[in-house]
C-alpha cells in the first residue's frame, strides 16, 4: 500500500468547505477535496452523506492550514 503525504483537516458541508478552501488558497495552499456523494452521483449511484466533503492538505502545509480551519469553524459555532 502506498503511503500518502496528505492529511485530512476537515469534514463538513459544502458551504463551510468552500469558505475554508477560499482562505487556504489565499495563503497559497491548494487542498484536495474528496466528495463521495458527487463521485457516487457521477457513477450513477446514491449515497447517504449528501453534501459532505473532506479536505486534505500536504503534511508540509498542515501547520499553516489547521489555524485557518479552527478560525472558520469557531466563527460558525458562535
Amino acid at each position: 500500500m502506498q503511503e500518502s503525504n496528505y492529511i485530512k483537516i476537515f469534514t463538513g458541508n459544502f458551504i463551510v468547505t468552500q469558505l475554508i478552501i477560499e482562505k487556504l488558497e489565499a495563503i497559497g495552499i491548494s487542498p484536495i477535496i474528496k466528495d463521495e456523494s458527487e463521485s457516487a452521483r457521477l457513477g450513477g449511484f446514491g449515497t447517504y452523506n449528501q453534501g459532505t466533503q473532506e479536505l486534505y492538505v500536504n503534511d508540509e502545509e498542515l501547520d499553516a492550514a489547521v489555524p485557518i480551519v479552527a478560525s472558520v469553524t469557531a466563527k460558525i459555532q458562535k
